[in-house]
């Protein structure tokens, strides 16, 4: 007779069944929702990747404990519900972490699924390594994502997707990943979200970095708005009454609802303005939506402005007509402020079902009124904008870094609307110059651009185009493109095409800089290798070797002070030691086996770890805090809300290691804090009594400057920690005439 299962069986196999059924609810949810847009073939292409996600992930669990095919099961969600993709795109979802975390390989994918699919998934999985250990990995791997957008963008949509449900599923990370993993987020996704059009997705990416970087105000923002919701909604009902009205005896057919402001977006403007959260004013917008056929949605949405404007009084400054100049997204909607009865401002937006559902769903929302529709020139600043993101991604002879900071630069830029001499529309990004636009027209105009004439009047190369410009671009043979027209664009065509022009004069610089340096070290008797050439970029600041090379060619960098780098280096060889792996701050990486520095204590006595704090932030215990590895300065420690800390986390992920404080309080650390207040007899006085005999701080420098009988002081003092910091900033807020008292972050 078999023995009976113990109740710890009898539990598992119940928890296993409440899974399997899970697993299978969410499976036919996708199938559900996808089947409007499936053809034939497409629910057999789709189960099968089901079933191939579900064994490859079997045996594997999330960090919140949940089986792993929880999670590509909700990408494939994402990517349906929340975008508007097909049955390709939800293939790949589902198996998009097979490749990267199964022993299963892309040769499999493409033999089961064809060439499209393994495509998209090699896109979709990261670099296991870099035999370059100088590279930033996370750099190097959004290279490679973002590479894939000329062949197939579906890859960003779904990587998008991906990292969404990891941000709404991150409390289950330990603290150091989720500040990581939001940094990306911040730094990359959540700005490709926009560019895309992903404007819901890109506004619940920014609230999740919020929430994940500073959880307090996250949730103070949240809960004010709970609080006036009531207000609110009373407020809104009252004043589309008159509009929907209105609408009903024109036979519209239409739709109003409101739209809350993101808690990030209301986080910024406070920060940006410096007002607190019953001073934002414009905490929603009012969203019209009618549903006319193509060709009536100009005349209809303008109609509907012209009713609205009967009721309120539109403010003639905020009006933006993105109907007429749609945005390079592929956004269009008329939006106007008007005045409410009760003396508030409301932003009012018109637009139809069309443009509802590409602001919603961006590309993909898009692309689907195009195959219904056929070409029109509502998609034409879409189309252009991704014309000149493939002339970036053509541009991939610069290292990976490089490469990032040029494509994010172009990924929150506004636009300009400017004309030819015969009337056509070219649009650009804020800040274009006249150059830029030259480029713009064509390569050698470009290239022998002397200056235009704006509206009939001269300008010269650096006059940035306003919208409305009509410009004529004035050309000579004597003129060469140079180093100094770089700072003179913004566009990614202009820049790279400056840079073709210089290139090959730079070569021959750059090759006598390297015999120079080359020279130089054999007189020193050091061998010309990676590490010491990363050590003289790190030494001079210089980005790259070319640049370095270039510098020391030109007379930039004199080749003499070579020698001063090898002093340092002998210094540092003395000064630093780095911990060995059979230390207790290392771990070893169960799947690589490397050994890996796991936490560092600072201001532990007897650690031999060489580390220095960051001059940027000037962290002080109490701050919340993480290391850096760099290439020859040891570790620099940062504070986690650090202006530079989304660039450093978002670039050099695998390089970050954990920090935090020792207990020890013997040591003291420098702190600045800005007083601003009304000028007084007697109150410097005041903050320094209050400072050295209440507080018994140590002073180290004071300086006071009094405008109009305002004063602005700076205070640097010797403390123990935050706590001590924030006692002290408490006190000297009491001082009479003390307006306000802050710690200088940077």
């Amino acid at each position: 007779m078999l023995p009976l299962p113990s109740q710890e069986e009898l539990a598992a196999q119940e928890r296993a069944e409440k899974e399997r059924k899970e697993i299978l609810k969410r499976y036919r949810l996708i199938l559900r929702h996808a089947r409007p847009r499936l053809k034939e073939g497409d629910a057999k292409k789709i189960k099968k990747a089901f079933e191939i996600a579900l064994e490859a992930h079997k045996d594997v669990r999330r960090k919140s404990g949940e089986p792993y095919i929880y999670h590509p099961l909700e990408v494939a969600r994402i990517v349906v519900d929340e975008m508007g993709l097909g049955a390709t795109s939800i293939v790949c979802a589902l198996l998009h972490d097979v490749v990267e975390d199964t022993e299963m390989e892309l040769k499999d994918i493409e033999g089961q699924f064809g060439t499209k699919i393994a495509k998209i998934i090699d896109g979709l999985t990261k670099i296991k390594d870099a035999s370059d250990k100088s590279l930033s990995m996370q750099a190097e791997n959004f290279k490679k994502m973002l590479l894939t957008i000329s062949e197939d963008i579906r890859v960003v949509f779904i990587k998008i997707a991906d990292r969404l449900h990891n941000m709404r599923t991150l409390e289950s990370m330990p603290r150091d990943k989720q500040l990581k993993i939001k940094s990306e987020t911040e730094y990359v996704y959540a700005p490709l979200a926009h560019r895309l059009g992903l404007y819901t997705i890109k506004s619940e990416l920014e609230d999740l970095c919020l929430k994940f970087s500073d959880s307090a105000t996250y949730h103070a923002i949240e809960d004010k708005i709970k609080k006036t919701q009531a207000a609110r909604d009373r407020f809104i009902k009252e004043f589309i009454k008159p509009i929907e009205e209105a609408l009903h005896r024109y036979n519209f057919n239409f739709t109003i609802k409101s739209r809350l402001k993101s808690i990030f977006s209301i986080w910024n403007k406070m920060q940006k303005q410096g007002i607190p959260f019953e001073e934002v004013y414009d905490l929603f917008a009012i969203r019209v939506i009618v549903d006319v056929p193509l060709e009536e949605e100009k005349a209809a949405c303008w109609r509907i402005y012209s009713i609205i404007t009967d009721f309120y009084q539109p403010n003639p400054n905020r009006l933006r007509d993105w109907i007429s100049f749609p945005k390079s997204t592929g956004y269009e909607s008329l939006h106007v402020t008007v005045m409410s009865n009760i003396g508030q401002w409301v932003e009012v937006q018109i637009r139809t079902k069309r443009m509802d559902d590409i602001a919603e769903m961006g590309l993909a929302a898009h692309w689907k009124y195009k195959e219904k529709n056929g070409v029109s020139n509502h998609e034409s600043g879409i189309e252009e904008w991704l014309k000149k993101v493939r002339e970036t991604l053509e541009q991939n002879d610069v290292n990976a870094l490089e490469f990032l900071d040029e494509f994010r630069r172009n990924l929150f830029t506004e636009e300009v609307y400017v004309f030819t001499p015969k009337g056509d529309l070219k649009t650009l990004p804020m800040g274009a110059t006249i150059l830029d636009f030259a480029f713009e027209i064509h390569t050698e105009v470009g290239a022998r651009c002397l200056g235009a004439k704006v509206n009939q009047r001269l300008v010269p190369l650096n006059y940035r185009l306003k919208s409305g410009d009509q410009v004529e671009i004035l050309t000579s043979t004597k003129i060469k493109a140079n180093e100094d027209w770089l700072k003179l664009v913004v566009t990614t065509k202009a820049r790279n095409k400056i840079r073709e022009y210089i290139k090959e004069g730079k070569k021959e610089i750059i090759k006598e800089g390297k015999e120079i340096v080359m020279r130089k070290l054999k007189q020193m008797k050091l061998a010309f290798s990676h590490e010491v050439l990363l050590q003289l970029l790190d030494y001079f600041n210089s980005k790259s070797e070319s640049e370095f090379f270039y510098a020391v060619g030109k007379g930039t960098i004199d080749h003499t002070l070579i020698k001063k780098f090898q002093d340092k280096s002998e210094e540092e060889k003395v000064n630093r030691t780095l911990p060995q792996p059979n230390t207790d701050v290392f771990k070893a990486d169960k799947k690589t086996g490397k050994k890996e520095l796991k936490e560092i204590v600072i201001g532990r006595q007897g650690d031999k770890i060489a580390y220095s704090l960051s001059q940027c932030c000037n962290p002080i215990p109490g701050d919340e805090i993480f290391g850096i590895v760099t290439v020859s300065k040891g570790i620099k420690i940062h504070r986690t809300n650090c202006p530079n800390a989304v660039n450093i986390m978002a670039s050099f992920g695998d390089r970050i290691i954990k920090a935090r404080w020792a207990d020890d309080k013997s040591q003291v650390f420098d702190v600045t804090l800005k007083i601003i207040g009304t000028d007084r007899l007697g109150l410097v006085s005041d903050v320094t009594r209050v400072i050295s005999n209440q507080l018994k701080v140590n002073i180290t420098s004071l300086s006071f400057e009094v405008h109009a009988g305002v004063f602005e002081g700076t205070i640097s003092l010797s403390v123990y920690d935050t706590k001590q910091a924030d006692d002290m900033t408490e006190q000297l807020n009491k001082i009479e005439g003390v307006v306000k008292v802050t710690r200088y972050n940077y």
